[in-house]
């Protein structure tokens, strides 16, 4: 148990005869977020924009709040442009931001946007 009140409360419920489990489900919740991408740009032609995120540093945070955003909102074209992709997601870590990316599915590149997106 996790406080003396849980515990006094348990032997309560012992005591009582009531059959109890303690802590038995993991239930999961989102919290109502917002997100601002940090640019907005239209390829030509395009009729919805592409979102890019620029990042120098890449957070487990930000990576969690990515796939949540992508998640709630699967049809928007979010990329990225990293300072530098070659920086591991962390110490010890053999991924690095583009291979995450990668991973995700979802387009990134470095330093500056390619000519290709706006084509």
């Amino acid at each position: 148990m996790r406080s003396t009140f849980e515990e006094r409360f348990a032997a309560d419920l012992k005591k009582r005869g009531i059959a109890y489990e303690y802590e038995p489900t993991s239930l999961t919740y989102v919290v109502p977020r917002k997100y601002t991408p940090d640019f907005s740009v239209k390829a030509k032609g395009a009729l919805k924009p592409i979102y890019i995120e620029t990042k120098g540093y890449f957070t487990p945070a930000d990576r969690t709040k990515t796939l949540a955003v992508l998640s709630a909102h699967p049809s928007i074209d979010l990329r990225f442009v990293f300072q530098n992709a070659s920086n591991k997601l962390g110490k010890g870590s053999k991924t690095t931001y583009g291979q995450w990316c990668t991973k995700q599915g979802i387009m990134w590149a470095e330093g500056k946007i390619p000519k290709a997106w706006l084509d």
